[in-house]
């Protein structure tokens, strides 16, 4: 297994694997539509940094990617990001996304009802990496994961900084990785609007990792 920086020509097949790599996780999919929630999550990263995209080859394939940034305060945020690709794939005009919403705008009228947080953008001077990792299926237990997380860690050691990461409660498997890899949870657990996992509502778990200095 190699694990190395994203080149330009990695583009078509990141693309494929991010379409598969979440399979069975409570985040498969958000509004069943690959291409809009692929300019939220993939392409800024490729885009604005890749210099903190790393992924892990097997037998010439990407089996895995982790997609990170140092400095979250100089990254456009979720909530824009989302809000971007809502404008320009005009989502609501399109009904499986407009349903997702829909159910979105209830969930945090119900929220605001009980006077309840919801899921939001995490900021704090003390951890301001953040990242997302996502490995395919038949390559999760070969040490992928750990081995693109690793790799970053010494990205972010080498300046003692800190990281954090959003996953959620109901993703098991998920917060049990982050966990052996140094991954403390933080604050609430809030509802994320409009996400669903087994018809249940899917809750936000904010983790953090302190940097160290190499």
């Amino acid at each position: 297994m190699e694990i190395r920086r994203f080149e330009t020509a990695d583009r078509p097949e990141l693309r494929e694997l991010f379409a598969r790599a979440s399979a069975g996780s409570p985040v498969a999919s958000l509004w069943g539509d690959r291409e809009s929630e692929a300019s939220i999550y993939l392409d800024p990263y490729l885009d604005l940094e890749p210099e903190s995209v790393f992924v892990a080859v097997v037998n010439g394939k990407l089996v895995g990617y982790l997609t990170g940034c140092a400095n979250s305060w100089r990254f456009p945020s979720e909530s824009e990001r989302i809000e971007r690709a809502i404008r320009a794939y005009r989502l609501f005009l399109r009904p499986t996304p407009a349903r997702f919403f829909g159910v979105a705008m209830v969930d945090t009228l119900v929220a605001a009802i009980r006077r309840l947080p919801t899921a939001g953008d995490f900021q704090d001077v003390r951890w301001p990496a953040h990242l997302h990792i996502a490995v395919a299926a038949d390559a999760r237990g070969t040490g992928a994961a750990a081995a693109l997380m690793n790799r970053w860690f010494a990205r972010l050691d080498e300046n003692g900084v800190g990281c954090h990461l959003q996953t959620q409660v109901e993703n098991i498997r998920a917060v049990r990785f982050f966990t052996r890899m140094g991954f403390t949870p933080i604050g609430s657990t809030p509802v994320i609007p409009g996400m669903r996992y087994e018809s249940r509502r899917v809750h936000q778990l904010t983790m953090v990792r302190p940097g160290e200095r190499t």
